[in-house]
């Protein structure tokens, strides 16, 4: 124990708060440490191998739903999430409608979430040592084995939709999330309730039917994982389905109702960088590896590395309506080292070469 009574307890929870606000979090919430219904959900969704190839999904056996196995001595998680929504939903939904221009997923468009929250939940950290003495605690943000949604449900921060995202009745889902597991006997706040009802608007504007039922999602289908984890070869019959989308896909929050409420960011580093909110396909697909670096330092996007960047650009560039010029890039990289790129830059002209005028 770290503190004396129910009242410091107490106390410190409602200065937690505050000093999360302080930090640039729009909320924090408590969970306990029982995970046993996420676990069932991980086991079942990954015997349907819905994770594809992401093998890492069940490397860590139960470390993933049991924080203690993960962290010994944790007893109460610290949840807090962080609104990233760059620019009003209509400006982004008018960017998928431009054929010629890339889309990007737009928590990917300013500096690497990562960082910039894991440094504000040291701090938080930090602040709580200098108020109570040192203590047991592990800081993450969507690097390590954590059920992060559930947790952050458990904690009342907002309920799993049927797109398997948190849902914030006041704010939507435009946000990130991130945990401090702690030896704190903290009190838990309870989950929050669910809201979605009958709506169908996530599963049914899903390009690709990648959400297969309340709260499930078929990986191999879903654009995020197509463009990002997935390694190898984009499955041909769904391709056409991707349209502009090279990084991700927002069309399930686009839809939610409950985004109305989602408010614009306040943190400069998830502003776009580099004109990436809108930009020509052929001007990034002419990108060499030098210059796809650069512009992608402290960015997320730099993960995939240039190869799967151009493989997502040639399949983009497939779907865009031809012209002249999207030919001719498609051309240069024909021979292309990568058989990967390859492959998708050949796809890509058999199928401007239908929509030629």
């Amino acid at each position: 124990m770290h503190t004396d009574t129910d009242t410091d307890i107490r106390q410190l929870r409602q200065w937690l708060q505050e000093q999360a606000l302080a930090l640039g979090f729009q909320q924090l919430g408590i969970s306990h440490v029982q995970l046993d219904k996420a676990e069932r959900h991980l086991r079942e969704w990954l015997a349907a191998g819905y994770h594809g190839d992401m093998d890492w999904m069940a490397r860590h056996g139960s470390k993933r739903t049991r924080p203690a196995e993960l962290v010994p001595g944790t007893c109460s998680i610290i949840s807090v999430r962080m609104d990233y929504l760059p620019e009003p939903m209509h400006r982004i939904e008018a960017q998928l409608q431009k054929a010629d221009r890339a889309f990007i997923s737009r928590y990917a468009l300013g500096r690497d979430y990562h960082k910039l929250m894991r440094r504000r939940l040291q701090r938080l950290a930090d602040a709580i040592t200098q108020r109570i003495g040192p203590f047991g605690y592990r800081v993450f943000v969507d690097s390590a084995p954590v059920m992060e949604r559930h947790i952050a449900e458990l904690a009342g921060l907002g309920w799993i939709g049927k797109n398997a995202l948190l849902i914030n009745e006041q704010a939507g889902s435009w946000f990130f999330l991130g945990e401090i597991y702690t030896d704190l006997p903290l009190p838990a706040d309870g989950p929050a309730a669910a809201h979605c009802g009958t709506c169908r608007a996530c599963i049914d504007i899903c390009p690709t039917g990648a959400i297969v039922a309340d709260g499930v999602v078929d990986a191999r289908r879903c654009i995020s994982y197509l463009t990002i984890e997935c390694r190898g070869a984009i499955p041909v019959e769904l391709r056409a389905a991707m349209g502009n989308r090279i990084y991700g896909c927002d069309d399930c929050q686009l839809a939610c109702p409950w985004n109305r409420f989602a408010g614009i960011t306040n943190e400069t580093g998830f502003l776009p960088r580099h004109g990436l909110d809108d930009s020509a396909l052929v001007t990034l697909f002419n990108w060499d590896e030098a210059t796809f670096l650069q512009r992608t330092e402290g960015s997320p996007i730099r993960r995939i590395g240039h190869e799967r960047w151009l493989r997502n650009l040639a399949v983009a560039l497939g779907n865009a309506p031809w012209s002249a010029t999207i030919e001719q890039a498609l051309r240069a990289r024909a021979d292309h080292p990568s058989a990967l790129v390859r492959e998708h830059v050949h796809w890509a002209l058999a199928q401007i070469s239908t929509t030629r005028s």
